[in-house]
């Protein structure tokens, strides 16, 4: 058994960014393992902006983090020791609640196998057959409902779950905008993944774009940002136009809450505003596959990935979630791979 372990653990609330010395990386031994327990080595860490979120005193989906615990994310990794009877050694694996660390251990019961997709790289069950794509997929069928001939707006839309949602949208025969900050961005959107247009955020303003792409209003939008870009896209809702609020990353950081849209339009306009989380679709995975499998495997659904190498580096890493200093679906390779 490995005899130390690294991990993040939570010193100090963050203000805005996070700073050194709002977490320290420490050493501590790995316990032994009691009947029915894993010993699990993080293979991938997924960073995404919720687990910012994770480090505010503040009421959310699950409890914040409590200073001096071990930092909370999602990991998929392989079983280096285990006395139970369901997980064998050299299994991969996805604890129900991770850690950023080196290992963990872990009940049985917090433990799901994950399978290897022929063709496809492990980091994809972390991304695109994973809670990133189970996150786009729900919020296209089963929160907004989406139709053919209609038209919907991503914000956000070349991050790891805006891109691949709109792309669902697009095989269920909607029109597609896009709005990414910057011309690569927006290329990509439009001449790689199909959407019918995309905004700069950075380079147009984003009300007058929506006013040329979209004149006779908007049906749909799938919302990853708030404040400004929110507003925007809100007041151009058609009467009894759906929103999904999936994310406000415009908020993560925030020392003050971005500006919010005037919720009467919910009513003149009879608008259907729904938040969701991916958790409420945990057990419908299968479903998922079974449609977005054929997609992968026939090119329709394309997605990227930005992995960095190294526990010590999560920190810096998690910052590009709010820099846009990434591309994809962000995750830390924190060790190496077991062999195929």
């Amino acid at each position: 058994m490995a005899s130390m372990n690294r991990q993040w653990v939570l010193r100090k609330r963050p203000q805005g960014l996070i700073q050194p010395g709002d977490l320290e990386l420490i050493q501590t031994p790995v316990g032994e393992l009691a009947p029915g327990e894993v010993m699990v080595r993080t293979v991938y860490l997924s960073l995404d902006p919720t687990n910012r979120t994770w480090m505010n005193d503040t009421e959310g989906y699950l409890p914040p983090v409590g200073l001096g615990e071990v930092m909370r994310g999602l990991t998929l990794g392989v079983v280096e020791q285990s006395r139970s009877e369901r997980f064998a050694q050299g299994d991969i694996v996805s604890p129900h609640s991770g850690g950023w660390a080196d290992y963990a251990v872990v009940p049985e019961a917090g433990l799901r196998k994950v399978h290897r997709v022929p063709g496809l790289p492990l980091t994809a069950n972390l991304s695109v057959l994973g809670m990133t794509g189970m996150t786009a997929y729900f919020g296209i069928t089963d929160v907004l409902k989406v139709q053919p001939g209609e038209t919907l707006v991503i914000s956000a839309a070349a991050g790891a779950v805006g891109s691949i949602a709109g792309q669902i949208a697009k095989q269920r025969g909607a029109r597609v905008i896009g709005i990414a900050g910057g011309p690569d961005k927006c290329r990509w959107l439009t001449q790689d993944l199909g959407f019918d247009a995309a905004i700069d955020y950075k380079g147009e303003d984003v009300g007058e774009a929506l006013d040329r792409l979209a004149p006779d209003g908007i049906d749909l939008n799938f919302e990853n940002v708030g404040g400004d870009i929110m507003i925007a896209v809100f007041n151009r809702l058609k009467v009894h136009g759906r929103m999904a609020v999936c994310g406000l990353i415009s908020a993560y950081n925030a020392t003050r809450m971005p500006p919010s849209p005037n919720f009467s339009r919910i009513i003149t306009h009879r608008l259907n505003v729904q938040g969701f989380l991916v958790l409420d679709y945990a057990h419908r995975g299968a479903e998922m596959a079974a449609e977005m499998g054929p997609w992968l495997t026939e090119g329709k659904i394309q997605w990227k990935v930005h992995v960095d190498h190294g526990l010590e580096g999560a920190v810096d890493s998690l910052n590009r979630l709010f820099t846009g200093q990434h591309d994809g679906k962000l995750m830390v390779r924190v060790s190496e791979e077991p062999a195929a």
